[in-house]
C-alpha cells in the first residue's frame, strides 16, 4: 500500500509558477507510473500528465502542454509537477496518483493509489 502526500499548492497570480511535490511512503514507488490530475469545482477530475517509473517517458495534457512539466526523483520517492505561466483556469485541486503497471495512463480508473490533493488558486 503506497501512501502519497502532495504539497506545494497555494495562491498565485496569473503568469506565476508553482511546483507541486508528491511524496510516497515506500521505495516501491520507484517502480510505479505516476500521474497528476486536477479537479475544479463542479467538474470531473481530469488528467494533467504522467511519468514512467524511470522518468524516461512523460505525457502531458494538451491544455497544459508547454507550461507544465513532470519529473521525479526516485532516490527521494518524490514526484514533481512544475507549473509555469499559470492561468486562472488552472485553478483546481491537484492530485497525484500511482499505478504499478507500466505505460502512461490518462484515466482515473487506471490508478490504484491517490494523494489527498493540494489546492492551487490562480488569481487574475
Amino acid at each position: 500500500q503506497v501512501q502519497l502526500v502532495e504539497s506545494g499548492g497555494g495562491l498565485v497570480q496569473a503568469g506565476g509558477s508553482l511546483r507541486l511535490s508528491c511524496a510516497a511512503s515506500e521505495r516501491s514507488f520507484s517502480r510505479y507510473t505516476m500521474g497528476w490530475f486536477r479537479q475544479a469545482p463542479g467538474k470531473e477530475r481530469e488528467f494533467v500528465g504522467a511519468i514512467s517509473w524511470s522518468g524516461g517517458r512523460t505525457s502531458i495534457a494538451d491544455s497544459v502542454k508547454g507550461r507544465f512539466t513532470i519529473s521525479r526523483d526516485n532516490a527521494k520517492n518524490t514526484g514533481y509537477l512544475q507549473m509555469n505561466s499559470l492561468k486562472p483556469e488552472d485553478t483546481a485541486a491537484y492530485y497525484c496518483a500511482a499505478r504499478p503497471n507500466v505505460g502512461a495512463a490518462t484515466s482515473t480508473t487506471d490508478y490504484d493509489y491517490w494523494g489527498q490533493g493540494t489546492q492551487v488558486t490562480v488569481s487574475s
